[in-house]
């Protein structure tokens, strides 16, 4: 997990506010053992690099995901495991690099809008906005920029066409995942919009939409 103490705080206080959820907050691969994901409904990445999980914790984590848990990535969890292509099948991107303009428009959009994981319609944001590369079709886009924010004479910002999603939903298995490439400015984290983009990306991976 990146050495940002305040982040993960956030993630437990939004959970003490809400009384959806309990959260425990951890930077060590032991927590992915098997037996100790049992007493879980969901993980979160917030993370960077080939984290140093054997391939035991790998293959549980994806069979535990798969029976119907909930995965949720923020920001640089796209940023992660390059080198184990199931992970890939899980989070359903990968972050190719941040050229992209940091005060940008975004907006809501997909057909999960349903699940009102997406507060709001329209809004700027300034943060350290993704090109997100290996966009897998099966995503659900709930957040993505408006193409004409994006300067497109940056190196190494390409038009795809999936544009450039921000938020996004997709199934794994019987389980729930939820991606959000905001994520890196405190600012951010201390908004009450993305705040609630989380909270709502969270319970829903842990199914607890249908009782809002």
């Amino acid at each position: 997990m990146k050495a940002f103490p305040f982040r993960p705080r956030v993630v437990k206080q939004i959970g003490d506010r809400s009384g959806g959820w309990e959260t425990t907050l951890t930077t060590s691969v032991d927590s992915f053992d098997v037996d100790n994901l049992r007493n879980y409904d969901a993980v979160m990445f917030y993370t960077t690099g080939e984290l140093p999980l054997t391939e035991v914790q790998k293959q549980g984590l994806s069979s535990w995901l798969k029976a119907g848990h909930g995965f949720i990535g923020v920001h640089s969890a796209t940023d992660t495991f390059y080198t184990w292509p199931e992970y890939h099948k899980i989070v359903g991107g990968y972050f190719a690099c941040h050229p992209l303009a940091p005060g940008s428009q975004c907006r809501s959009g997909g057909p999960q809008r349903q699940d009102r994981a997406v507060p709001g319609s329209s809004f700027k944001i300034s943060d350290e906005i993704y090109q997100i590369d290996d966009f897998l079709d099966s995503n659900q886009v709930l957040l993505q920029l408006v193409s004409m924010s994006v300067d497109r004479t940056k190196p190494c910002t390409h038009t795809r066409y999936y544009g450039w999603p921000l938020a996004w939903t997709r199934s794994y298995g019987k389980g729930r995942v939820f991606y959000t490439a905001l994520g890196h400015e405190t600012a951010v984290w201390k908004s009450e919009q993305f705040q609630q983009l989380l909270q709502n990306g969270i319970e829903w991976t842990m199914h607890d939409f249908s009782s809002k």
